[in-house]
Formats: C-alpha cells, sequence, structure tokens
C-alpha cells in the first residue's frame, strides 16, 4: 500500500518507535543556497504594504486594540456596524495612548482629555486603509513598506464552508525574513520538533532559478499526536514578502492551511529588531467527526493556538540564531 493509499483508508495511524539520531541526516539536502534563492524571491513579490497585526476576534466593539507595527504605535476597534477602524494610537491632542481608552457607541474616546473619534479624520487624527478578511486584520502603511500600494492584501486561498480558525502570537528578536527562511527550510522538522513530527520526507524543492509555477515545497510528513499520526502531503510557498502558507493537498485534512505572516514590529529597548510571528490555522475535513467538533471550537481552537505557540518557541530559537549569526557578522 503506497502512502497516498495510506493516507485515505488509515488517518491515525500508530507511530512505530524510532531513533531520533539514526534518523536521516538532511543537511546535504538543506542547501543555503537554494533556501536563500527562495527566500530572495518571496521577498520580490509584491505586498502593497499590507501588514497583519492581530486575529479578527482581537479587534472588538467593546475595548480598543493596540499594537505596533514598523516602529509605529496603532490602535484598532471595531464600530456598531462592526467595521474596523485603525490609526495612530497617539492622540493628535496631547499624544495619549488611545489603547487605553474606551469605547462608547461605536467611538474612540481618549483617556486623557475625552477627544471623541468615530473613525474619520477628527482633530488631525486619520485613519489608516485596513482589511479584516475574517481570520485576520491587516494594515496599510506606506511609509513603513515602500512599495506601490494595493487595495487589498494579498491573502492565501482558505477553505470555505465548515471550518477551524486559530491564531496565534509569538515575537522575536530577528526580522521577518529569519522567520520566513525558517519556513523555507522544511528539513529540519523532524530533527528540530521530533514532538510535532515524524517521517519527513520533503518530495521536492524548488531548484535555485526556479519560475513562480515551480517555487514550491512538497513534503510528506506525519503530524504526531503522542504514539499516534496523522500521515499528509504538503505544500509551501510563499505568496508574499511576509507570509508563509503550508496547505494540505493530500491526506486529512486536505486543503486546510497554517498561514505564518511575520510582521516588524520595530526596533526593542536594546535597539534590536522585533518580529511578530502571527500563525493562522484554518482547518477542514469532510468526515462527519469533524462536524460535531464544531460544537466545541473554543476548547480545539485553544489547543491549536497551544501547540502553535510551542512550535514557534523552539522555531523563534531558529529565526533569533540566524539574526544573531547575521548582525554579529555585519558589527
Amino acid at each position: 500500500m503506497n502512502l497516498r493509499s495510506r493516507m485515505k483508508t488509515l488517518p491515525l495511524q500508530v507511530i512505530p518507535k524510532a531513533n531520533w539520531a539514526a534518523q536521516r541526516p538532511t543537511y546535504q539536502d538543506a542547501e543555503p543556497a537554494l533556501i536563500n534563492a527562495a527566500l530572495k524571491r518571496a521577498e520580490a513579490r509584491p505586498s502593497g504594504n499590507w501588514y497583519v497585526f492581530a486575529p479578527s476576534a482581537a479587534v472588538r466593539a467593546d475595548r480598543p486594540f493596540g499594537a505596533r507595527v514598523g516602529g509605529i504605535e496603532i490602535v484598532a476597534w471595531r464600530d456598531q456596524q462592526r467595521h474596523v477602524h485603525v490609526g495612530s494610537a497617539a492622540c493628535p491632542h496631547l499624544g495619549a495612548d488611545l489603547a487605553g481608552g474606551k469605547i462608547d457607541c461605536g467611538a474612540l474616546i481618549c483617556p486623557w482629555h475625552g477627544l471623541r473619534l468615530d473613525g474619520t479624520r477628527e482633530f488631525g487624527w486619520k485613519p489608516l486603509p485596513v482589511f479584516d478578511d475574517g481570520v485576520l486584520v491587516w494594515v496599510r502603511l506606506d511609509g513603513v513598506g515602500g512599495e506601490a500600494p494595493l487595495d487589498s492584501p494579498v491573502i492565501p486561498v482558505r477553505p470555505t464552508g465548515a471550518r477551524l480558525a486559530a491564531v496565534a502570537r509569538v515575537e522575536g528578536v530577528c526580522e521577518p525574513s529569519d522567520v520566513i527562511a525558517n519556513r523555507l527550510d522544511p528539513w529540519h522538522g523532524a530533527w528540530f520538533h521530533p514532538y510535532s513530527f515524524t517521517q519527513l520526507e520533503v518530495l521536492s524543492a524548488p531548484a535555485v532559478d526556479a519560475d513562480d509555477d515551480a517555487d514550491r515545497f512538497l513534503v510528506a510528513v506525519t503530524f504526531r499526536m503522542g504514539r499516534l499520526g496523522v500521515p499528509v502531503i504538503a505544500e509551501f510557498t510563499a505568496p508574499e514578502p511576509r507570509t508563509i502558507v503550508m496547505r494540505i493537498v493530500d491526506g486529512e485534512g486536505a486543503g486546510s492551511v497554517v498561514e505564518t505572516h511575520a510582521t516588524p514590529v520595530g526596533p526593542g529597548p536594546d535597539g534590536r529588531p522585533r518580529t511578530a510571528v502571527i500563525e493562522a490555522v484554518v482547518a477542514q475535513s469532510d468526515r462527519t467527526g469533524f462536524h460535531r467538533a464544531l460544537r466545541v471550537a473554543p476548547v480545539i481552537t485553544s489547543l491549536m493556538r497551544l501547540a502553535a505557540a510551542r512550535l514557534w518557541r523552539d522555531d523563534l530559537a531558529y529565526a533569533e540564531r540566524r539574526f544573531a549569526l547575521r548582525d554579529r557578522s555585519s558589527g
């Protein structure tokens, strides 16, 4: 029985015990030139100056949401029609942090002197372009991105219909390119994350000079759940400079995606760059049990967030190490 047949008939399999050190080494396959070329192609794609800054669920109508993107403090909230408004978090009056304000009848009220903002231009405050895609919220910062602006962000194709969506956020001392490079190295998965991945094989990788049609990594991997595992085939693509998408193309949950967005936060107190990894898992399945699981979606999505955060604690160590070596050599 071949891999594809096993995935269809046995979606959940017992993982045989294996010696971590006895795995086939992958360092010869993970060629730096190949990874760097894929990163360079990703960075050349247009983003239209759009940046993910929050899960859709985090931007609410009862309290403001504050974030920092590219060194700029922003504030976001929803009005009574659930529309999202975003702008500078500094009150135009005396600079109060508007993220500490209150929402009243859809308007944001400054906590210092009561300046009321309804999301339109007011007293020198002006809104920024914003896009809520139902899973994530994006802001367009033309002064940060420096590209030709696009009317909307480059959003990956996601599952439609019944689905579960969970968003996790972690932050590290690195640049967005270090996060994207981590995801463009699928060979590290079973070595660096043995608690999550096993039986990982990179089936195909783009050539150093690949064109857009062939610019993807195809990976066979088993996702671990203790001694049990779910084998799938997944592809990794980079639709824009700060996004990597893993899509299950065969096996359980085909069509499900994991979107990894790398958003520059700005320099930290030590002057080094901070990057937020905002990862959205959007899962679907045609199995009856999946539809039953939707009844306890909050519990499952909470577990999904915890799993993503655990994985990224390790992957941020990878990204931060990559940045540290580059920063050391340039210094």
